[in-house]
């Protein structure tokens, strides 16, 4: 005797019973029973061809979003390399600074490597093999925030974040604490432009 006896169920149920319970071998017809009524429904079955037609296209959306953002972080490490190239005084104030820098940015790593004051290379992770002296680890809205011609309370400053919780500091602090300015002021690059425009 089966374990489950084949049996009509009471509405609203849309479908036959599977046919590995019912005992129904047309799987195709209950399989088309259930996505007609889902089309009906002005869904799409996941499982189904229309279904897998539309999943990848969504999927697919995801790393762009995700590589879009990381391009627009590197471009910004890039436009603060060049900017630094034109800030004198900040040169001299970093010339015995050469450290490697970590910012985590919601999961994503981007390693700022400085030489005598000056960004050599700008390097996205994550990677076991790159040594950093300090890191701050951060949100991508906070980092955004961060970076404003006039950022709010908080978010005007690397400790501003973490007193506000947005943000943490790890690795070397007494490294950090002798260059702070310097490092500080570097950060702060990318919105410079927009500071003096205003």
């Amino acid at each position: 005797m089966p374990l489950v006896e084949n049996q009509t169920l009471p509405k609203p149920w849309p479908y036959p019973m599977p046919a590995g319970v019912s005992g129904d071998t047309n799987g195709d017809s209950t399989i088309a029973h259930m996505a007609t009524h889902e089309r009906s429904q002005g869904r799409v079955l996941t499982h189904t061809l229309a279904g897998i037609a539309h999943g990848p296209m969504i999927v697919a959306a995801i790393p762009q979003l995700m590589n879009a953002w990381e391009a627009k972080v590197i471009d910004t490490f890039k436009q603060i390399q060049t900017r630094l190239e034109a800030t004198p005084h900040l040169l001299r104030l970093g010339r015995l600074f050469s450290e490697t820098l970590l910012i985590e940015v919601g999961g994503d790593e981007f390693y700022l490597s400085f030489e005598k004051g000056r960004i050599v290379s700008v390097v996205e992770g994550p990677s076991r093999k790159t040594p950093w002296r300090f890191a701050l680890r951060t949100d991508a809205e906070a980092l955004n925030k961060f970076w404003q011609a006039r950022p709010e309370p908080g978010f005007h400053d690397i400790f501003g974040l973490v007193k506000i919780g947005r943000g943490r500091i790890d690795g070397d602090i007494l490294c950090l604490v002798k260059n702070l300015r310097f490092v500080k002021e570097v950060l702060t690059l990318a919105r410079a432009k927009e500071e003096l425009a205003a």
